[in-house]
This record gives C-alpha cells, sequence and structure tokens, in this order.
C-alpha cells in the first residue's frame, strides 16, 4: 500500500506553523485591514492560494478565519474519513462483509469496498467511519436527519475526506431491471426501454434532493474534500448479443441511461465547487467519473469485475439476488483506484481548510468523532 513519506499530522502541524509564522510578520509589517493583510499574503506567498479573493467579504480577517491552503494529499487526510452512499459504496457483491452488516435487510459492507482500501492507503490523521449502506437512497437520507440510522448526522467537523455515492435507488435501478429481466412475455421488446419516461421524471426530482444532500455534507464538514463518485457502465459499449432476457439494445439503454445519470451528478457538483470556490470558502466537491472503470471486465465478459444475475429462493419462485450487477472485488478495486487518482491530483485549484479546525484536530478529538 502506498504511504506518504511524511505522516500528514506533521505535515499539517508543520503548514500551520508556517502560516502563524507568515501571519505574525504580517501584522507587523502592515496595517490589519482585510485587504492590505491579503494582498501581502498573496505577495509573499508568490499568489499561492489568492484565487477564492479574502476569506469573507465584508468582514476583517483574524486568525480564526485563516485559510490555510493545502496540497490534495493532505487537504484529504489531515482528518477523519466518511463513507457514505448506497450498496455500490459500502461493496454490496464484494464479498468479505464485516461482521453484522450480511444480514437481512443488513448493510452489507464489504472489506473489499473501496473505503476500506482507500482508508488503508494513506495516512489520515483520524480514522474511517464507513457508513455507506446497502439500499440506500437519498431522500431517505434526508428523511433520517435527527435519527440514529442517520448517516448525514454522523459527519462532524474534522472530516477532512467525504465520499459518497448515491442515487441508483432513487432512480429505482433495481426495479428497472427486474423490468427488463423479468418481462413477461420474455420477448417484449418495449418493457426495458418504455421506462426511460419515468426515470427521467425520478432523475428531475433527484436534483434537489442531491442539491440538499450535498448542503448537510457541507454545513457539517466545511473543510473537507466531498468526493462523488457516478455509476460505471455494467455492459460492453458494443455488446454481442442476449444477455439472458436483455437485447442489445437493453443494454445499450442501460448503459446510455447511467452515463445520464452520470452528467447530471456530474453537473451539480461541477457548479458546486465552482460557487465554493468564487466565495473563497474552504473544502471542496469533486465528482469521480467511474463509468468506464470496469472497460473489458463488463458483465458477460471472460473475466467480470461486476456481478451477472445472480438467483436465489427457487424453491420460492425465481428472485434476482440484491448484489446482481454489483461490482465485485476487483471491480471495487478498479473504483477505488480512480478514487485515489482524484485524492491525489486534487480538483484542479488551490484547496483551502480553516487553520483553527485543523489545529483542534487533536487525536482524542478526531477519536471521539468516530464511533
Amino acid at each position: 500500500m502506498r504511504k506518504p513519506a511524511v505522516s500528514t499530522k506533521r505535515a499539517v502541524l508543520a503548514s500551520v506553523s508556517a502560516a502563524l509564522a507568515l501571519v505574525c510578520a504580517l501584522v507587523l509589517a502592515i496595517p490589519t485591514t482585510r485587504d492590505g493583510l491579503f494582498q501581502a499574503w498573496c505577495s509573499l506567498s508568490d499568489g499561492a492560494g489568492c484565487a477564492g479573493g479574502p476569506v469573507s467579504p465584508g468582514r476583517d480577517l483574524d486568525e480564526n478565519d485563516w485559510r490555510l491552503p493545502l496540497p490534495p494529499l493532505q487537504a484529504a487526510t489531515w482528518g477523519n474519513y466518511f463513507a457514505l452512499g448506497d450498496s455500490y459504496s459500502s461493496g454490496d457483491g464484494a464479498d468479505d462483509y464485516l461482521p453484522g452488516t450480511a444480514v437481512a435487510d443488513g448493510c452489507w459492507r464489504s472489506a473489499n469496498a473501496y473505503p476500506e482500501k482507500i482508508a488503508d492507503t494513506y495516512d489520515f490523521a483520524g480514522d474511517l467511519a464507513f457508513l455507506a449502506c446497502s439500499g440506500q437512497r437519498g431522500n431517505a437520507m434526508l428523511e433520517s436527519l435527527g435519527t440514529t440510522d442517520s448517516q448525514l448526522d454522523r459527519v462532524t467537523a474534522h472530516a477532512s475526506l467525504v465520499t459518497i455515492g448515491i442515487g441508483g435507488n432513487d432512480l429505482g435501478f433495481t426495479s428497472v431491471l427486474k423490468t427488463c429481466m423479468l418481462r413477461v412475455p420474455l420477448l417484449d421488446s418495449g418493457a426495458c426501454i418504455g421506462q426511460e419516461e419515468e426515470i427521467d421524471r425520478r432523475m428531475g426530482a433527484f436534483e434537489e434532493t442531491f442539491e440538499e444532500l450535498i448542503g448537510e455534507v457541507r454545513d457539517r464538514a466545511p473543510d473537507a474534500r466531498v468526493i462523488v463518485l457516478g455509476y460505471p457502465r455494467l455492459f460492453p459499449t458494443e455488446p454481442t448479443g442476449m444477455y439472458y432476457t436483455l437485447t442489445s439494445s437493453d443494454q445499450v439503454w442501460l448503459n446510455e441511461t447511467v452515463e445520464r445519470f452520470n452528467d447530471q451528478i456530474r453537473a451539480a457538483v461541477d457548479i458546486t465547487d465552482t460557487e465554493i470556490a468564487e466565495a473563497g470558502q474552504t473544502g471542496s466537491v469533486e465528482f469521480v467519473d467511474v463509468y468506464d472503470a470496469l472497460a473489458g471486465h463488463e458483465v458477460g465478459s471472460e473475466d467480470p469485475w461486476v456481478n451477472g444475475v445472480l438467483l436465489r429462493d427457487l424453491t420460492e419462485g425465481l428472485k434476482i439476488d440484491r448484489s446482481t450487477f454489483h461490482p465485485n472485488a476487483a471491480g471495487q478495486e478498479a473504483v477505488g483506484e480512480r478514487v485515489r487518482e482524484r485524492i491525489e491530483a486534487g480538483p484542479g485549484r488551490t484547496l483551502y481548510v480553516s487553520r483553527a479546525t485543523v489545529e483542534n484536530a487533536s487525536p482524542d478529538v478526531l477519536a471521539s468523532e468516530v464511533r
């Protein structure tokens, strides 16, 4: 596993110390107006971290408001890591499930899921709160606020990284696939693609849900890098024939539906992060494109990284298992690699955290927030 050469905590504290020294020098050298202090920072740092302007227009800049620019990896690892989302983030279908999660109506969290791999790869100052749960819907995440089941309420101010993959269940991907697979008669060519109008309606409804979700995460963890995952393509770009009862056109349509949904999420993420940057705020919201992460290893390939059709309870009639069309361990690793690339590359702009929040991220504080 890759580890940084310098521990996260030492590196961040060194950056904090340097920032403190610079602030002290600036206070002695120039009038302590907001604009004067900010311009001096830009001059002495060769413009590093000046893209967003002063932290908060209309207020004097004091040390508690000072933004600290950090490299992408440090910005992701100075605190705790919260992994939110649905079955594609919990690792349902990837085996090696964590104790107590592989039960009826359970969360099916896998040791092979990408959040576990990300936590093992990097030297987080804090720990992983693995909260993603199979079957989770975005609107249910909002409805559960204030309850013990809430994923969002577990997110805290000392989160440096939040990953979230959500929305597939809001669109009803499972029911859509069942309609496609178990249509009667089996050769009804319109049963699958005929669901497009309803999916479009659900996609429209999810726009507001997604905006609220990201807002709730940002309210709780304004300094975190929030990394939003799309969904992978399940079938080859050019299917060569039937997969069970799915025709080639069905497979292409399902791929295109996933791609359209990813594009919707990406657009919302880009708008939000642009607003963050333009307002000079801390943290970020970033999109990770995993659409072709399983390329060459889709359903029906010789070495699939995603589960094909899994059947269960045949004595009670034909039922499709919940982990059908979910990434297996290899698929989760492929998705995780895309997340690692984003963590290390960053969003292509300066990342800021609140110096005061990082200063307060002691081991005891971090440990108390991940239980």
